[in-house]
């Protein structure tokens, strides 16, 4: 992985998306990190609080399309993208490092089409490095943990398929996925327009 910046301050500042200075994010950031006594264990709470707590939009069939960390909280649901969100944001809260990681996979088997999935970078000072998560939400055939060595994420990539995580740890969303989780009215009738490629370069 290759931060954007060795700035790692960037990598704990509220944006529009990443409003981990929203009371909410903050407040619940707090909550559910509160019995944790390291940076590791923080990082592991809000993962999986994320992970398990706030439902995957497709897989519930909801039509909500949410952004903002605060949003996502609020509504109770987001796609990857937007789950990946909350959780930089609220690491962010707590003086956690995070940043946005974007792959790019196959939407289905054997399929031609090309999407991007979004995940998450958490850097631990404890350890002196960056880990990868995934926090899309597990399901059948889906099982993403919290791992310190090696990365289990929901949808391991194949390169002889042409997949490949974009090896960016990006401070901030894509343009073009905030452009299609602001601009999509409904998740069911708009998945097919999900976004295959970034607008920066990764």
């Amino acid at each position: 992985m290759t931060p954007e910046t060795d700035d790692l301050s960037a990598y704990l500042q509220a944006t529009p998306v990443i409003d981990g200075d929203h009371p909410h994010v903050a407040d619940r950031a707090a909550d559910v990190s509160r019995d944790a006594s390291t940076d590791v264990a923080q990082a592991r709470a809000l993962f999986e609080w994320v992970r398990d707590e706030i439902p995957h939009s497709w897989d519930i069939q909801s039509r909500l399309v949410t952004c903002a960390a605060s949003e996502v909280l609020q509504k109770g649901t987001g796609i990857c993208f937007a789950k990946s969100h909350l959780l930089a944001a609220m690491c962010r809260s707590v003086g956690i490092p995070a940043g946005l990681v974007y792959q790019r996979f196959r939407h289905e088997a054997g399929g031609e089409e090309f999407g991007l999935h979004g995940l998450n970078a958490i850097y631990l000072e404890s350890l002196h490095r960056w880990i990868r998560v995934d926090p899309r939400g597990n399901k059948p055939g889906v099982d993403a943990q919290f791992c310190l060595d090696g990365e289990q994420l929901a949808f391991p990539p194949d390169p002889s398929k042409g997949e490949r995580i974009i090896e960016t740890i990006f401070t901030d969303a894509d343009p073009a996925v905030v452009d299609f989780l602001t601009k999509t009215p409904d998740l069911l009738a708009g998945w097919e327009d999900l976004p295959a490629e970034l607008l920066r370069p990764g």
